[in-house]
C-alpha cells in the first residue's frame, strides 16, 4: 500500500505510473494513427450503441430545457 511506503518508495511508485501514462498514451495514439476509417466507424458505432442502454430521465422525453433557457436569456436581455 502507498501508505506504509517511505517517501521515497512514494516518488519512485509515482515516477513509476508517470512514465506508463505517457507509454500508455503513445501506445494509444499509435492504435488510432493505423485504424482504418471502417475501423474507426466501427468504434464510434459501439460507443454510441452503449447510450442504448443508459438509463433516461423520462422527465426529458418531452422537455429538453431549450424554452427555459431561452427564456432565461430574454430575461436577461430585457433586464
Amino acid at each position: 500500500m502507498a501508505s506504509e511506503m517511505t517517501p521515497e518508495q512514494q516518488r519512485e511508485w509515482m515516477q513509476q505510473w508517470r512514465r506508463a501514462a505517457v507509454a500508455l498514451e503513445q501506445v494509444k495514439r499509435d492504435e488510432l494513427a493505423r485504424m482504418t476509417d471502417a475501423e474507426a466507424l466501427a468504434a464510434a458505432d459501439d460507443l454510441l450503441a452503449l447510450s442504448e442502454h443508459a438509463y433516461r430521465d423520462p422527465r426529458y422525453e418531452t422537455y429538453s430545457g431549450l424554452i427555459e433557457q431561452q427564456r432565461i436569456f430574454h430575461q436577461r436581455r430585457t433586464q
